[in-house]
């Protein structure tokens, strides 16, 4: 098991990583400001000269590609580095650069240096501060998933914007019917089949208004089969992913199922990149805001910076996490199959309250077990170092 999750994390790792060149190699560092049908060029040559602008060009796979032709005719095939702001148009241009045997930088857009006094922005401004920064190495870059990745990410993100419209739709529905004087009696469990029978059995006066209750109805038994086809297809997906051995780890810590463990790897990726939990906790915002000077300090809410969906995931974990552990069915049903004399192995133990005691343990020894090997070494036979072990 340890090797297939060492496999996994491997793999992870070389997808992410790049082959650049040395920061002093580069020929040129080229700023883009990339929108959806331009992109706005600046070249930045190595040494204290100013950016040139060089106009914008199509955003449209052919033109770019006689772009970088000419770049790699003028700088005669030198090693170039580009970088753009993470937006909208994703990592197409991305893949496009490094596949051309350039390096590339998407850079995070809230952390690039501002001056205060900057009242005008236009593509033009954009594109020679990022070759002016780039040259300087003051920009902050995200890390990019491979394609795999990508789309796994996509899948999760698809179902949890159905879940989102799901939400809506019953909270529509429920108001609706408040509205108009009718609730479900407290206590009792909704949108189950004799909720819905209760709702289809609300008749008005107005028959617009019955129009109105059954659109309601059918919206949310539609957003309901959208979340629950997208989930299967997100559990047959798991088996071929790269990370599902590590998805399997995860779920062994109480408070995480399946689901959640691969939404948190399809939004962290390869977690190795990260030297301590704490830069972890740093990057989904879940470390405390502070504003210090002098002797005085002053600690404020968590920061709320970073990757929001894995963040969510992270706390929905937590509620879950708090409830005492409980036994499974089939760890309390072998006590029972030993009630009318247990038959002890040569070596086993010698009662049944000790078979009880051994098996209450497994689920802490299955988490204590993931927790050290997750956010701890590998050891020398996997080659793998996936982090620094976490504190008790």
């Amino acid at each position: 098991m340890k090797e297939s999750i060492a496999k996994a994390i491997d793999k992870q790792t070389k997808a992410a990583q790049v082959n650049t060149a040395d920061a002093g190699s580069y020929a040129a560092y080229i700023g883009l400001d990339v929108h959806k049908d331009t992109i706005a060029v600046a070249i930045a040559l190595p040494g204290r000269e100013e950016p040139v602008y060089r106009g914008e060009i199509a955003h449209e796979g052919r033109k770019v590609e006689k772009w970088l032709n000419r770049l790699s005719v003028e700088f005669d095939g030198q090693v170039l580095q580009f970088c753009y702001e993470a937006g909208p148009c994703g990592y197409g241009l991305y893949r496009r650069l490094v596949g051309a045997g350039h390096d590339c930088q998407v850079v995070a857009p809230s952390l690039i240096p501002r001056k205060a006094g900057e009242r005008i922005k236009t593509d033009r401004r954009d594109a020679l501060k990022l070759a002016r920064l780039l040259r300087a190495g003051e920009l902050t870059a995200v890390w990019v998933p491979d394609a795999e990745q990508e789309a796994m990410r996509d899948l999760t993100r698809a179902r949890d914007d159905m879940k989102s419209q799901e939400r809506k739709a019953r909270q529509q529905l429920n108001a609706f019917v408040l509205r108009h004087g009718h609730h479900w009696p407290r206590g009792k469990k909704r949108w189950t089949q004799a909720h819905f029978n209760w709702l289809e059995s609300i008749q008005f006066e107005q028959p617009w208004l019955q129009i109105v209750l059954q659109e309601y109805i059918d919206a949310v038994k539609a957003a309901t089969r959208r979340v629950t086809d997208l989930t299967e297809q997100l559990m047959q997906a798991l088996p071929g992913w790269s990370l599902a051995p590590v998805v399997d780890a995860l779920v062994a810590l109480r408070g995480v199922d399946k689901l959640a463990a691969t939404v948190l790897l399809a939004e962290l990726g390869d977690i190795s990149r990260f030297d301590s939990p704490k830069q972890l906790m740093a990057y989904l915002g879940l470390v405390p805001s502070e504003h210090s000077s002098g002797g005085r300090r002053r600690q404020g809410a968590i920061t709320l910076t970073g990757n929001g969906h894995a963040r969510r995931m992270l706390v929905e974990c937590a509620w879950s996490y708090r409830f005492p552990a409980r036994q499974t069915m089939h760890l309390n049903e072998r006590p029972r199959r030993h009630q009318n004399g247990p038959r002890r192995s040569p070596g086993g133990p010698r009662s049944v309250s000790a078979v009880a005691i051994v098996s209450s343990r497994r689920p802490a020894r299955t988490s204590s077990w993931c927790v050290s090997r997750l956010p701890g070494n590998w050891s020398a036979s996997s080659g793998t170092s996936y982090g620094r072990r976490c504190p008790a």
